[in-house]
């Protein structure tokens, strides 16, 4: 194997570079008639003036330009490099999509603009709902959610408010959720106002279906699902368990994390689910990591629609409009209407795949983790778990446990040196049911030549592990940044996160 070799640059921090007066860019000197006017209209009170010019970086255009370039060259991103993200689909996404979200008609719209100026950006939301509810098998959608959590905390309070509605929200306190699940899931219902049920994962990794028979009751809400689940297995038992919460009077709801493994094959609502949530920044082309952006459109069955957030895009055959006529809306959940860039990039993705595209994401994807999964596990040191004797969806979870009892070399060592090999660590000691979890997704963006790759740094890396795991312990080596102490790192005493905070330390070190 070659090893990666990541740029490693001497960059001081932007305040440390330039001088003072100089300058990459320069405004219009205001006229004497002009600059009166905006203090007129924009005085700022005296009070909240500064008494000192701000403490700015000056630097020439040339200069900015290397240092973000540079700083670029330190970096890892999905356009330079496998990026394994299990549970997260961390794909490549086309750079058309970009550029079309970029376009000016796009960028320069606000949302206070009066509706007959916006009849093309609320045509595109609106068909875009219509796509994902047949995409999903809702009813509805609304596209105002800001991502995958912000969806399910607006899916639990339409849970908590079709309950109240029907009079049994005082009984109804419970949501059950698998052992497996992401950990968003919890949070959102707890959240909402519920108490969480867990249920395990049976010895195929899926949902113990005996154990979910006695965990529902009359105090049960719902069950917060995602199918396939965060093992990377689909739950074959689904219409059984959405029997057994339906008949308890529950309703279901689907944690639309892992899309990309069903896209054109089956559809959340034919299972039997009342409410969707899907992370447009995961499936459906926006980069997804770093923070944001991204998206969490919620869809619903017809039975809940009045409870969607307002507002909703409509069509009445001749203009479309935002509509804040939904009788027991739950309100807002973000500010006006979504992020609409990532909405943007979304219906050019549908648009540009159509139905045979998306159906052709789930199968490269599913076939591509298939792939892996057969030849990862045959590794000496690795196995996995759950689901071994069947197909697995779009990911899968190796476990690292067998190599740590025999080599002293965990999960979190293997994917420190993955880094040296060009490769970025995949999601580890996620799901928490598996020991030494290493969660891999390659999607279906990934060429078979990059997953053989793939395949022979995780066999280098086993060798490293049981004849000189010095080499690993120490991992990694030809990166921008080496080893960190992980500890000292998030230590509130080490953290330094401002320029100020960074000119005290130099001041006490001095």
């Amino acid at each position: 194997m070659k090893s990666f070799q990541q740029a490693k640059w001497p960059e001081p921090v932007i305040f440390e570079i330039g001088s003072k007066g100089r300058r990459g860019y320069s405004l219009p000197v205001l006229d004497g008639n002009l600059r009166s006017m905006l203090n007129d209209r924009y005085s700022i009170p005296e009070n909240l003036k500064r008494k000192a010019d701000p403490d700015l970086p000056e630097l020439s255009e040339v200069e900015v330009a290397r240092h973000f370039i540079r700083l670029s060259q330190m970096n890892f991103g999905v356009d330079n490099g496998f990026y394994p993200l299990g549970s997260c689909t961390m794909k490549y996404n086309p750079k058309m999509n970009d550029a079309i979200a970029a376009l000016d008609e796009v960028r320069w719209i606000h949302p206070y603009q009066p509706e007959d100026t916006l009849q093309g950006m609320l045509k595109i939301m609106y068909k875009l709902a219509s796509w994902l509810a047949e995409i999903t098998g809702m009813s509805r959608f609304s596209l105002q959610p800001a991502a995958g959590a912000n969806g399910e905390f607006t899916g639990t309070l339409m849970i908590r408010a079709y309950h109240a509605f029907n009079g049994e929200l005082e009984q109804r306190r419970e949501i059950i959720i698998p052992d497996s699940a992401h950990g968003t899931n919890p949070a959102s219902a707890s959240m909402a106002g519920f108490d969480v049920v867990i249920v395990p994962t049976d010895e195929n990794g899926c949902v113990d279906v005996e154990a979910l028979k006695e965990a529902v009751s009359p105090r049960t809400a719902g069950l917060m699902l995602t199918n396939p689940n965060t093992l990377g297995i689909f739950e074959n038992k689904i219409l059984e368990i959405e029997k057994i919460v339906h008949e308890a009077g529950g309703l279901l709801y689907y944690d639309g994390a892992n899309l990309n493994a069903i896209l054109g094959k089956t559809r959340p609502g034919d299972m039997g689910f009342d409410i969707v949530h899907l992370n447009l920044h995961k499936t459906f082309s926006t980069p997804h990591g770093g923070g944001g952006p991204g998206a969490g459109p919620v869809g619903v069955k017809k039975h809940l629609e009045d409870f969607l957030p307002v507002p909703l895009v409509e069509f009445d055959g001749e203009r479309y409009y935002l509509d804040y006529d939904v009788p027991h809306t739950i309100g807002k959940i973000k500010g006006f209407y979504g992020n609409f860039e990532v909405l943007i990039r979304a219906f050019a993705y549908i648009l540009s795949m159509g139905a045979e595209g998306l159906e052709k994401i789930a199968e490269i994807s599913v076939l591509n983790a298939n792939y892996l999964a057969s030849r990862l596990s045959k590794i000496r040191g690795f196995h996995i778990p759950y689901g071994k004797d069947r197909p697995v969806k779009h990911e899968f979870v190796l476990s690292c446990s067998r190599l740590k009892s025999e080599t002293g070399i965990s999960a979190k060592d293997v994917a420190k040196r993955m880094l040296d090999y060009g490769v970025h660590a995949p999601t580890v000691y996620f799901p928490l049911i598996v020991k030494e979890a290493l969660m891999i997704e390659p999607t279906e963006t990934e060429p078979i030549e990059e997953m053989d790759k793939f395949i022979e740094v995780l066999t280098s890396i086993s060798k490293e592990a049981y004849n000189d795991p010095e080499k690993i312990l120490t991992a990694p080596h030809n990166t921008s940044v080496s080893l960190v102490d992980e500890v000292k790192a998030s230590h509130p005493r080490t953290l330094c996160l401002s320029w100020r905070m960074y000119k005290k330390r130099i001041e006490k070190l001095h």
